[in-house]
């Protein structure tokens, strides 16, 4: 075999292998987020920044999220399929879960009974009084005048 026939047939392969997966190996190692990210108010690029949350994964917090409401800690993460307790322990200290965002902690500019709260008068004004009228029971029939 001349070497020019081995090289093609034997290194060749090997080479193009490796550079298909070379570029793989280096993009599974993300840098971390600078602080944690709170798992109740990130999105799903938030999300992605933590090393071991792919889009999927990510997609699936966001989906746990919004059907169950509030994570109450980052344990409850574990309730999501192919997240077990080693993934979940090398993610932890990249994630918190601070409060919620609150919908209504601040009034709408709208919404002007809700900047302050409703307090009765301190002097109500005086109800105005109406004498009775003479109106027949319901009971009896009337008859028209003649």
């Amino acid at each position: 075999m001349t070497p020019r026939l081995l090289f093609a047939r034997f290194f060749l392969p090997i080479l193009i292998i490796a550079a298909l997966f070379l570029p793989a190996q280096l993009a599974g190692k993300k840098k971390p987020p600078a602080q944690p990210v709170n798992i109740n108010t990130a999105n799903s690029e938030q999300l992605q920044l933590v090393p071991g949350i792919g889009p999927a994964t990510a997609d699936k917090i966001l989906q746990m999220r919004k059907s169950y409401g509030a994570f109450k800690s980052v344990d409850d993460l574990l309730a999501i399929r192919g997240l077990g307790p080693k993934r979940l322990e090398k993610m932890r200290k990249y994630l918190t879960i601070g409060k919620p965002a609150a919908q209504h902690a601040t009034p709408a500019k709208a919404c002007s009974g809700c900047a302050k709260p409703k307090t009765a008068p301190a002097n109500p004004p005086p109800k105005a009084t109406t004498p009775p009228t003479e109106d027949p029971p319901d009971d009896e029939p009337t008859e028209p005048p003649l």
